[in-house]
């Protein structure tokens, strides 16, 4: 009775520890699932946020150019000879020595930028660069959104025609037990018979063809989230569905909310500031600088004044530069006009973008109402198809119809729910590009 007990504690242990990780080995891969593991794994997206601590770093060097610099100095010199000067005494020439064997110094120098406007400027463009980094690594999230959501679909399409062909393989093998009994009776002829195992084949490979099909889909679903390609995942297959009427569409898409437009103010400021940072370069600077100094001398060995015989002493000085520009060749007017064409390039890149994206938009706005109407017209032909194949199947059954007509109509079917499969692939992609055109395509992850 206690080994009994024993042995269901276990089983049940064993089962408590399983059970978790089998509803793990389960759980669904939603879209919105799919899309956040994304944003936190893909590569793109690590690269685009390290971007952003490498930009706060660039700041800080630029500022470092705003902010005093110190430094510290020391040194020892030994001098074997030491050398002489030839000095006129009266009228007799003598010879003095300068200096000891032994020198040591040591010393703090200290510089501040007091005013340069080149410098000020770099700290305004550092800023703005800052929020270029930002603003590249949100784009880049709303492109991974964009390409995973589209794999995504992609993969649940060539899963529902993988359906599509599992039920036609379920009917033509009704269909070759219906043929194989009439051959038994002589009803049918062996050519009917090999036509239907032909088209089981071709149905057969079909379906190979669509399962690997999926598998290397999935892996470019799971390679675009930043997901291990050995990773089992699986998809619903009621994320899907059919589409009934369209959207709200208005006349025209605000931009001021597309990360490409915010991109393009930024890129205007950064080149702005470089036109002043050029223009700076006329302006004079000026900059306090400061030191200190300790020196020994002896004609033993000494460091500031370790024997007892050294001779030390201190110096400093405290001074202002003024650098002002006179001439360098026209270097500063030619910077300067190379700038002016940057900026008129950048606003020639900002009309085209402009219409680009209004272009998409609009694009969208018409794929979506020829989608809708594609997939209502595929919707009503795949369910005729449907009714043409049973109606053919009844008159198969007796008599009624030859074996050609049957199979011509499974062809039809299957032809039909691909295509109103596709249309509502053709629909999700493009309501994926009207919502990016909204600047809302964050909102698929909400």
């Amino acid at each position: 009775m206690l080994r009994v007990k024993m042995v269901k504690l276990m089983l049940a242990l064993i089962i408590g520890i399983a059970l978790p990780q089998l509803v793990a080995a389960q759980q669904q891969l939603t879209l919105k699932d799919a899309l956040t593991f994304a944003l936190q794994n893909n590569a793109n997206v690590r690269k685009a946020k390290l971007d952003i601590e490498g930009g706060r770093y660039k700041v800080q060097e630029v500022r470092a150019q705003a902010l005093p610099t110190i430094n510290g100095t020391a040194g020892l010199t030994y001098n074997p000879i030491i050398g002489q000067q030839v000095v006129d005494f009266g009228g007799q020439l003598q010879t003095l020595k300068f200096g000891q064997k032994w020198n040591s110094t040591a010393g703090v120098q200290l510089s501040q930028q007091i005013f340069n406007q080149q410098v000020f400027t770099g700290l305004q463009a550092a800023r703005s660069s800052e929020e270029y980094y930002n603003l590249t690594s949100q784009l880049t999230e709303e492109q991974i959104i964009e390409l995973v959501a589209n794999n995504y679909y992609q993969v649940l399409v060539n899963r529902q025609q993988l359906n599509v062909i599992d039920t036609n393989i379920k009917n033509v093998r009704v269909v070759e037990k219906i043929v194989s009994n009439q051959y038994k009776n002589g009803l049918a002829r062996k050519i009917d018979v090999d036509r239907i195992n032909v088209n089981i084949t071709n149905l057969t490979t079909q379906r190979e063809q669509v399962i690997n099909g999926i598998t290397q889909l999935e892996n470019q679903l799971k390679f675009s989230m930043g997901m291990p390609v050995s990773t089992e995942i699986e998809l619903p297959f009621t994320e899907l569905t059919a589409v009934s009427q369209l959207p709200v569409f208005t006349d025209s898409v605000d931009l001021a909310n597309r990360t490409e437009v915010k991109l393009l103010d930024n890129q205007d400021k950064l080149l702005s500031l470089q036109r002043k940072a050029y223009v700076a370069e006329y302006y004079p600077s000026l900059s306090l600088s400061g030191n200190y100094t300790y020196s020994s001398q002896s004609n033993g060995f000494d460091f500031l004044t370790s024997n007892s015989s050294a001779i030390g002493f201190g110096s400093s000085a405290i001074g202002l530069t003024l650098k002002v520009p006179i001439f360098n060749g026209f270097l500063t007017r030619s910077k300067i006009r190379q700038a002016d064409v940057n900026i008129k390039k950048a606003q020639v890149d900002r009309r085209e973008s402009t219409n680009s994206l209004n272009l998409a938009y609009e694009n969208a706005k018409i794929q979506l109402r020829n989608n809708l109407n594609t997939i209502n017209s595929q919707r009503k032909n795949a369910d005729l198809a449907q009714e043409i194949y049973k109606s053919t199947q009844n008159n198969y059954n007796n008599g009624l119809a030859s074996l050609t007509d049957l199979i011509d109509t499974e062809n039809a079917l299957t032809e039909a729910q691909n295509s109103y499969t596709q249309a509502l692939l053709n629909y999700k992609v493009a309501e994926i590009q009207l919502i990016k055109s909204n600047g809302n395509i964050k909102s698929l992850v909400q």
